[in-house]
């Protein structure tokens, strides 16, 4: 299984390594669907037969899909342009793109990815995420950043989450994948945090690269809860010179209040 960690250290220091390993994930893509047909799959949800597919067709099709939504910050709107919030104080994003509300059953699913390890969700989560974006013509990234990690969050947790997930992003859109973000200061988990300590817990915590200077890129990451650490990261990004950046996830987290109402 390819990790994360092994293609930063390997594939992406020069360009003929990066081109050996989409050679070879070509190559072993056909050999995986053989498999696949092979040796029927249970649901990995509900544990259904799923046929050749990680989720049955009753779990994928209650997967909470987002429909309109502000263009800017991702979450579900009436309509698609800017929200009041985004109106008031616009993000520093061109774009936001989420395939889903982070809900359940959606939300098993992100957990067990990030925190069980469980890196084969990589793909349906990486393929939702594109269908996201096929259906949003102002998502116009010109090249790809997954949010990068901590050197010692990524060593305890093994791989990079957001890393995985761009990486087959990248893949499937034919885009360029780029390390031009760099994550200089470790801070406790944002999880772990109110809402409102976020913004303040990623300050600084990111420097961008000379290679953003006049790139319009799209960061990647898993789940956008309150968009602090995002935000962080684009302003580093847009420091380096690039020239927009938009904000790419597979989920969004609803503000408390919403969740409220959409509990009630």
């Amino acid at each position: 299984m390819n990790l994360s960690n092994f293609f930063e250290l390997r594939f992406d220091s020069a360009g003929h390594c990066r081109a050996l390993g989409q050679v070879l994930a070509a190559l072993s893509r056909p050999l995986l669907r053989l498999l696949q047909r092979s040796l029927p799959q249970a649901c990995f949800l509900c544990a259904a037969p799923s046929g050749n597919a990680l989720l049955c067709g009753e779990c994928t099709t209650a997967l909470p899909r987002i429909g309109s939504a502000c263009p800017l910050c991702g979450l579900p709107f009436e309509s698609a342009v800017p929200c009041g919030a985004c109106l008031a104080r616009a993000p520093p994003f061109a774009a936001s793109v989420a395939a889903w509300t982070y809900a359940f059953p959606a939300d098993q699913l992100l957990q067990a990815f990030k925190y069980g390890s469980a890196l084969a969700l990589a793909e349906p989560l990486a393929a939702e995420l594109c269908a996201a974006l096929r259906r949003r013509p102002d998502a116009r990234a010109e090249a790809i950043v997954a949010l990068p990690l901590s050197p010692a969050r990524q060593r305890q947790r093994g791989f990079n989450q957001a890393h995985e997930i761009a990486r087959r992003v990248a893949v499937s859109l034919e885009l360029p994948m780029i390390r031009g973000l760099a994550r200089v200061r470790d801070s406790p988990p944002q999880a772990t945090l109110a809402w409102t300590a976020r913004a303040h817990n990623v300050r600084h915590a990111f420097v961008g690269a000379s290679s953003l200077r006049g790139r319009r890129i799209a960061i990647v990451d898993d789940v956008m809860t309150t968009g602090a650490t995002l935000a962080a990261a684009a302003e580093a990004a847009r420091r380096a010179g690039a020239s927009a950046v938009e904000a790419w996830v597979v989920a969004r987290t609803l503000p408390p209040d919403e969740r409220d109402m959409r509990n009630d």
